[in-house]
């Protein structure tokens, strides 16, 4: 008599290749029923945005077609995670049901109800590391507090050693028989009326494969002028790896060994993978932060920011949205986002930045916005980023800190060409004028097709202005403590 199946819940590991459940079930010999369940209903479960969803969507049909390759099948079903799975697991009579951890508040109480749930019908229940490079438990110091700074939790992981090796994909999955399951389509990821996602099909090929071939190309041609690089958006200088580490579909230890690997093959790539890493580093603090502060995104880390004057000024919220602001490397930044779902990391820093302290206006608000729009959308780095701008959150940047965006598009985007692409109203402007409009003579507007006020927006705010504003905003914080 054959051993009864064993349930692999995929969660946030959309791949076959370093998947310590998967690679564990299949070692064991006995059949493997390989599910998603697309569960938006538990408590502690924070709803994808638009982007994302459109993403996974992309991301569980890859993922079907590679199991499928290996003899198995993906079992798709919604609802309560506990309750699907226990009622999987009758179906199939399985023994056991093996997942990954992802180390989030929300997350693993909806593990440990999916856990109860099972040993309450005898099913086993085996739970594996995975979604970090060190489990946040073992970053917490001697008052059971977790990190706050970036640059010593770091240093402390690197110390720690490196992580395990990734584990191979299984070569084959014994096959079981036909269990019901739901079509991607069934899930209604994606945008129909109207879709929206034209520029994200365009931008973007999901899964596994193009993860890795992302990541070898970029250890291949764009690792070593890194450092240098990284902070220039018309430059193809960065990694495009975040969507596929947000959905698992590549893992932070995939990409440290394959990294390290490279720096030991060509020494002349350490400096620009060093930096690299530290950016790797830096999603794993925010998912560090998140650990123990699980209302990152609705909670000022520092309570200090619960008095802080924001204003709710709609007309401003919705420039900014819309790319309209008359500022372009910003509005050049929003329309990318728009369009492909994502934004130069530089930019989003100038963007944000433009709205918390130009604009005034809560980085909740942008960040619910980045969360519906951005394809990489994480859990963790998402909220952190947010608060590092706008001064309220861990290792934050200080108060006076406020980018001239400007001069912010003149040192990065020098000859103008990413503005240009994403503001084509503004390509007929010489690089001196494209990131300042309003500073063009009545003929250069006039040669360059530009109609201030009309064809562009004039700025929603002179920048020395809401510089001084923002200064006085945060200097009321300081009187008041």
């Amino acid at each position: 008599m054959s051993s009864p199946p064993i349930i692999v819940w995929f969660r946030e590991s959309l791949r076959l290749s370093d998947h310590p459940a998967l690679y564990t079930a299949a070692t064991s010999g006995t059949r493997i029923v390989c599910s998603y369940v697309y569960d938006q209903e538990s408590r502690g479960i924070r709803p994808l945005g638009g982007a994302t969803r459109w993403w996974l969507a992309q991301s569980l049909r890859v993922l079907q077609a590679d199991l499928k390759a290996l003899g198995a099948d993906l079992i798709i079903r919604r609802g309560p995670a506990a309750k699907v799975l226990s009622e999987l697991a009758r179906e199939t009579k399985a023994g056991a049901v093996y997942w990954n951890d992802v180390a989030q508040s929300g997350p693993r109480t909806v593990a440990e109800r999916v856990e109860a749930g099972l040993s309450e019908i005898g099913v086993t229940s085996r739970v594996f590391a995975d979604d970090l490079l060190v489990d946040p438990a073992e970053m917490r110091g001697k008052e059971g507090r977790g990190p706050r700074v970036f640059t010593p939790f770091w240093k402390r992981v690197l110390a720690l050693g490196d992580p395990p090796k990734p584990l191979p994909i299984p070569v084959r999955l014994p096959p079981v028989p036909d269990v019901a399951s739901l079509a991607v389509d069934e899930l209604a990821l994606e945008p129909t009326r109207p879709d929206w996602a034209g520029g994200l099909r365009a931008t973007w090929q999901a899964g596994e494969r193009t993860a890795q071939r992302r990541l070898a190309d970029f250890l291949e041609r764009s690792v070593a002028n890194y450092a240098a690089e990284r902070d220039r958006p018309d430059i193809e200088a960065t990694s495009r790896l975040s969507p596929h580490l947000r959905f698992g579909e590549i893992s932070p230890r995939q990409i440290f060994h394959a990294a390290r690997f490279a720096a030991e093959e060509r020494p002349a790539l350490a400096k620009g993978i060093d930096k690299f890493l530290s950016e790797v580093g830096w999603r794993e603090f925010s998912r560090h932060l998140l650990y123990n502060n699980p209302d990152l995104a609705t909670r000022n880390l520092q309570a200090s920011f619960d008095a802080f004057p924001w204003t709710q000024d709609d007309a401003a919220l919705s420039a900014w949205q819309r790319g309209q602001t008359g500022y372009p490397i910003v509005d050049a930044g929003m329309r990318e986002l728009w369009h492909t779902g994502s934004m130069h990391n530089r930019v989003r820093m100038v963007v944000a930045s433009l709205l918390v302290k130009h604009l005034l206006i809560d980085w909740r608000q942008g960040e619910q916005w980045f969360w519906d729009t951005l394809v990489d959308a994480d859990p963790g780095s998402n909220p952190a980023s947010w608060q590092w701008v706008a001064g309220s959150g861990a290792d934050a940047a200080p108060y006076f800190r406020v980018f001239n965006p400007v001069l912010q598009g003149e040192k990065f985007d020098p000859d103008g060409s990413y503005v240009r692409r994403w503001v084509p109203e503004l390509a007929r402007l010489p690089a001196r004028l494209v990131h300042q409009p309003w500073a063009a003579k009545p003929l250069e507007l006039a040669e360059a097709g530009v109609t201030l006020g009309h064809t562009y927006p004039a700025p929603t705010v002179d920048h020395k202005h809401g510089r001084e504003r923002a200064l006085a905003a945060y200097a009321s914080l300081r009187t008041s403590d």
